[in-house]
């Protein structure tokens, strides 16, 4: 019988880091650049070792219009779709050599279908799926409140989000409130819910607001000369994630996807805004939301690579 160690081989790997052009300060991701014959259960496995939110593996696509499959792994299991790994895989397979078919996106395929991603100079920018969302039940409700901590009246707005990933999505009163909390993510993980909280600047009232997403949005477009020195975020967000087996993940993707859905769609967020994430985890996300002309969500962000080499796999 043929000892396992003897399939492994050397596979080319990256890590990077990904919501953030300052290398440290976003959300590390792992790619493994070729994850051709590996099982579910390696994968699986090395996710686990790595201990980053998500690590990803690049396959060959199985749909022709696709440049390149990725499957996504959590330490406590496979995503079917999330933002960080789709931007940061894609950044990856570009830096490596690969070629996209068309000139103006490359098409990735994961689990959840095809997601559009487009470049504008350095950055990177994702076509939000589809989201699917609704109230939350009262009970559930009540539960993920007690465990953060929270009382009814820092409550602005509740929704059930799902766009691959489940996410109970809260909108609180202020941004110290969010930056304040403190769960009980035991609590959390028994519930087997992941949570997602934010809050506008509310120092701001909305034609300032506006006013400032649209230079933001100067900047997401390309236009890097008339970005602000230090745009101040629009919104303060983070994520717990104790089912997937990482108490806060730095930076999110998929829920800041769900989250400008939902917080655009209800009036609640200009069409163009800028996302604060990984402030508690002393890191510094900024995530460009914008909702184009045709109502779809872009989700972009800078990447930096960080770790280059082989794994042993």
């Amino acid at each position: 019988m043929t000892h396992p160690s003897s399939l492994t081989r050397q596979r080319p790997f990256k890590q990077v880091d990904v919501f953030t052009a300052t290398p440290y300060l976003g959300n590390p991701l792992a790619v493994v650049l070729d994850g051709t014959g590996l099982s579910d259960a390696q994968m699986q496995s090395f996710a686990r070792w790595t201990h980053l939110s998500e690590t990803t593996f690049v396959l060959p696509p199985t749909r022709p219009e696709a440049d390149y499959r990725v499957r996504i792994f959590t330490p406590g299991g496979e995503l079917p779709f999330a933002g960080h790994p789709t931007l940061g895989t894609c950044h990856a397979w570009l830096e490596a050599g690969g070629t996209p078919q068309s000139s103006e996106v490359i098409m990735q395929e994961c689990q959840v279908g095809l997601v559009r991603i487009r470049r504008h100079g350095t950055r990177l920018a994702f076509a939000a799926p589809p989201l699917q969302r609704s109230t939350p039940p009262a009970d559930l409700l009540a539960l993920v409140l007690a465990a953060l901590g929270l009382q009814a009246h820092q409550l602005r707005a509740a929704q059930l989000l799902n766009n691959g990933p489940v996410f109970l999505g809260l909108l609180l009163d202020s941004m110290d409130t969010v930056l304040g909390l403190t769960p009980d993510h035991a609590a959390l993980k028994r519930l087997g819910q992941k949570v997602g909280v934010a809050a506008m600047d509310a120092s701001h009232d909305t034609p300032v607001l506006i006013t400032r997403s649209s230079q933001e949005a100067r900047v997401f477009l390309g236009h890097e000369d008339d970005q602000p020195i230090h745009p101040a975020p629009d919104l303060e967000v983070r994520a717990f994630v104790a089912p997937s087996g990482v108490n806060e993940d730095p930076v999110t993707g998929s829920l800041n996807a769900s989250l400008a859905q939902w917080l655009i769609a209800d009036g609640l967020m200009p069409e163009r805004y800028l996302a604060a994430q990984g402030t508690c985890l002393e890191r510094a996300g900024r995530v460009h939301l914008e909702r184009d002309a045709s109502g779809q969500v872009w989700v972009g962000g800078a990447v930096v690579s960080c770790i280059e080499g082989q794994v042993t796999l």
